[in-house]
């Protein structure tokens, strides 16, 4: 583990995903992110393959410092994504599939489980994740669309009715100019931001991220 996990209540949090440069790291972690984000799903552009890219993966795990590492996930098998998260050094599993939660289970406090759906889970169906150390939610999926991320925004309003416990994030189209609102109108605990920040898959743009990060923690776009 690379730092303490941030808890439910705590400033705003703001995880910062897709990464796949070491100097994206960095300037994340300089800037105060929460949760640095790496993509482990083949089909996405900003996947990461832990064998071929070991010599990245240990790049950016050192630029982080002790910010914790989330790895994402869709649909793998549990065992691979254990032997993932011991090489890659993940602190955290994000389960973006139809994991249930015997699969999150087998993670506990490292997992984040995600929905994407049209209305929230019920409370008796989040009280079924129990141990995972929370949750994040997405615009619903939608055919031909990515499930490890959309870049969409949506309705996020419809999380403030929303009872948890543990940390939520909002994901689906934050950037700078909207961060603020995400999280006023969702009354989630912290923001889940990818390509909002970027000049191309996987590729961050310095200057997008210095104004998310002055927005979430100042107020000013």
């Amino acid at each position: 583990m690379t730092g303490r996990l941030p808890g439910a209540g705590e400033r705003p949090l703001v995880k910062i995903c897709g990464v796949r440069r070491p100097e994206d790291a960095a300037l994340a972690a300089e800037l105060g992110a929460d949760l640095i984000g790496l993509n482990f799903y083949p089909p996405s552009p900003r996947s990461l393959d832990v064998e071929r890219d070991r010599t990245v993966l240990g790049e950016i795990a050192a630029a982080s410092g002790t910010v914790p590492l989330a790895g994402v996930f869709v649909g793998e098998r549990p065992e691979r994504v254990e032997e993932i998260a011991a090489v890659a050094g993940l602190d955290l599993v994000q389960l973006h599939g139809d994991e249930g939660p015997e699969v999150a289970s087998r993670f506990g406090g490292r997992a984040i489980k995600v929905f994407r759906r049209d209305s929230l889970p019920e409370p008796e169906e989040l009280a079924r994740y129990e141990g995972v150390w929370g949750f994040l939610f997405d615009v619903p999926a939608m055919a031909g669309r990515d499930p490890g991320g959309t870049g969409m925004s949506w309705e996020y309003e419809m999380l403030a009715a929303l009872a948890s416990d543990r940390p939520v994030l909002v994901a689906g189209g934050i950037r700078p100019g909207n961060a603020r609102r995400a999280l006023e109108a969702s009354g989630a605990d912290g923001i889940d931001v990818c390509s909002g920040i970027e000049s191309a898959p996987g590729a961050k743009d310095p200057e997008c991220m210095r104004r998310l990060f002055e927005e979430v923690r100042h107020g000013t776009p």
